[in-house]
């Protein structure tokens, strides 16, 4: 398309506009369409008899005629090349006007044509636009882990859930001012209470509005919550290996910790139990298989198994369920399991050795509508 674009100044002086073409100005225009300067004078008149009348375009005051805009003037029968200039002028203008009409519908649906529109009227302010990700800090701080941790910890809460075996404390990402949010199934399966804690210190009640075992999330709501800051939620299939990632949630029941590190693999398949009985592990992670060993406890025999994106930012218990997000702010993954070197049963010499493990947020994505409706897999 872009090679049918004119730029402003192109046709200023189209015919029957009412006023005479500059000496210097006047172009002619082979079939093909190209316009090149010719000789500013009038060709000498022809030896023969003066061809047919021509009928001018619209005068610049709306009538038919000349520059005065009334009458019908008669010219020389020149030939066919300063003719057919005229019309391929009279006919460039409604494939124009379409064109630029096409460019700015379609503006307004993607920023991809924006370009077009913005080659068409010679402005350079359209900006930017896209479905899956968004620039949550400026792009000026973009990696900035502290801005990242600014903008992106409020959408960051803390769960507590009291279970039939005892309690469980994990993370989970806001996905909607009214309260709506996304953590592990791990973290919430058999809880009779549920309590929400924000960035800001602010409690609530939460209840579970739906779960899928089978990909280990679930979507639970704060009862009488609103104004809350939803998360930006990125595109995670557009990682690679290496990109930089923060980790945000409340490893140990530390409200709001920050940590950073990179993608270190992609499609990791990670098998976690399905039981909420299975509860955490010895070492105080969320026990999970990989490449066919157990780690942080027994998995059961009640297990799921998922494509993980893999992190050494550091997890630690109590992030399951947070947020792992990329260098502009966008979460691209839920942080659900952590190896821990330590197997004993006190969970005070466990810790992150930098292996953890996060749901890619298009699956989460993916899921949202059957956890909105209540689905309970």
């Amino acid at each position: 398309m872009s090679e049918s674009i004119r730029r402003s100044g192109e046709y200023e002086h189209p015919e029957g506009d009412g006023q005479a073409p500059a000496a210097d100005s006047v172009q002619s225009a082979d079939p093909r369409g190209a316009f090149a300067p010719v000789n500013p004078e009038w060709p000498p008149p022809p030896p023969y008899a003066p061809g047919r009348p021509f009928a001018a375009g619209p005068g610049a005051d709306g009538g038919q005629g000349g520059a005065d805009g009334g009458g019908t003037a008669t010219f020389p029968a020149f030939p066919a090349g300063p003719a057919h200039a005229s019309t391929s002028r009279k006919r460039t203008r409604g494939p124009l006007a379409l064109l630029a009409a096409v460019a700015i519908a379609s503006a307004v649906v993607g920023g991809g044509t924006a370009f077009a529109f913005q080659e068409l009227t010679g402005t350079h302010t359209v900006a930017a636009s896209s479905t899956t990700t968004t620039n949550v800090v400026p792009s000026s701080q973009r990696g900035s882990i502290s801005a990242i941790a600014r903008a992106v910890t409020p959408s960051v809460v803390e769960i507590n859930a009291t279970l039939d075996n005892g309690t469980s404390t994990g993370s989970g990402v806001v996905v909607s001012s009214k309260g709506e949010v996304v953590t592990n199934n791990h973290v919430v399966a058999g809880a009779s209470s549920i309590k929400v804690r924000t960035s800001d210190g602010t409690s609530y009640t939460a209840q579970v509005v739906g779960t899928d075992s089978s990909k280990d999330l679930a979507l639970i709501k704060l009862r009488n919550a609103s104004g809350l800051k939803p998360a930006a939620l990125g595109d995670s299939d557009g990682l690679t290996v290496g990109d930089q990632v923060v980790a945000i949630g409340s490893p140990e029941g530390l409200t709001g910790t920050v940590t950073s590190g990179i993608v270190s693999a992609l499609h990791r398949d990670v098998t976690v139990p399905t039981d909420e009985n299975q509860g955490q592990g010895d070492g105080g992670g969320w026990p999970f298989q990989f490449g066919g060993h157990q780690f942080n406890g027994d998995t059961g025999s009640s297990t799921t198994t998922y494509r993980a994106i893999q992190t050494d930012a550091s997890l630690n218990p109590g992030n399951s369920g947070g947020a792992l997000i990329d260098a502009s702010g966008n979460v691209v993954g839920i942080n659900s399991a952590m190896y821990s070197a330590n197997q004993a049963s006190d969970s005070s010499n466990a810790g992150s050795v930098g292996l953890g493990f996060a749901i890619p947020i298009n699956s989460v994505k993916s899921d949202l509508a059957s956890l909105r409706s209540g689905s309970q897999n």
